[in-house]
């Protein structure tokens, strides 16, 4: 098993791909931590081989953190998941070591690509010898795009879309009876795909409860 340290400066968000990380065969999460500190540390103590690595952390860069690993940690992989999709940023990344880039928000299926692919690397260097076409074809399927996951059956990607995009644009916590007002489907047809979204990481479920006791839901982006 390949063992997994999860660390983002959210809670949430950390918790959604340390569950990520647990439903792809081969790998276990070791540690959910938050800040550069504390996965310094987490390293150190051992039984990490790749740490999902969030650029900004509160105490230190996850760049920053990466170079010092290499220079007095164990040896360690490092999968950089952050919002930053600036050029030079993803350069840094290359130049610090960084293995892999993932840029959030990002879907199950596109994390399963980048770790599927991590393991088989990481197999394949345990041969002695790698012939050049087996070396570039492992080295590409690192860097080749995830496939699209087939949207489930009763969805569309464009109205998936269309609803990502109210949220985005409202800037604030939003209801399913707000965005179906604006676009224009039915209350049980925003909720669902409200649902699949935040399921899939892509939006952040908040649960707010009025007078009657039940819980109100309201989603925003990650």
């Amino acid at each position: 098993m390949i063992g997994v340290l999860v660390v983002d400066d959210d809670f949430y968000v950390a918790g959604i791909n340390a569950r990520y990380v647990s439903r792809v065969p081969g790998f276990r999460v070791v540690g959910r931590v938050h800040d550069a500190a504390s996965a310094f540390d987490a390293v150190q103590a051992g039984g990490v081989d790749l740490i999902l690595l969030d650029h900004y952390l509160p105490d230190e860069s996850g760049l920053s953190l990466t170079r010092r690993l290499r220079r007095e940690g164990p040896a360690v992989d490092v999968l950089m998941v952050t919002a930053d999709n600036r050029t030079a940023s993803v350069q840094e990344a290359l130049r610090a070591g960084v293995l892999q880039y993932i840029v959030k928000p990002f879907t199950f299926e596109a994390l399963r690509g980048k770790l599927e692919a991590y393991a088989r690397l990481r197999g394949a260097l345990r041969d002695t010898e790698l012939d050049q076409e087996r070396i570039d074809r492992l080295l590409g399927s690192l860097c080749a795009p995830a496939a699209a996951a087939p949207m489930p059956k009763g969805y569309t990607q464009r109205t998936a879309e269309l609803i990502r995009h109210i949220v985005t644009r409202a800037g604030r916590p939003v209801s399913a009876h707000d965005v179906s007002e604006q676009a224009r489907v039915s209350r049980s047809t925003a909720q669902r795909y409200l649902k699949y979204l935040e399921e899939e990481g892509r939006l952040h479920l908040t649960l707010k409860y009025g007078d009657s006791g039940r819980p109100e839901h309201y989603y925003s982006t990650v």
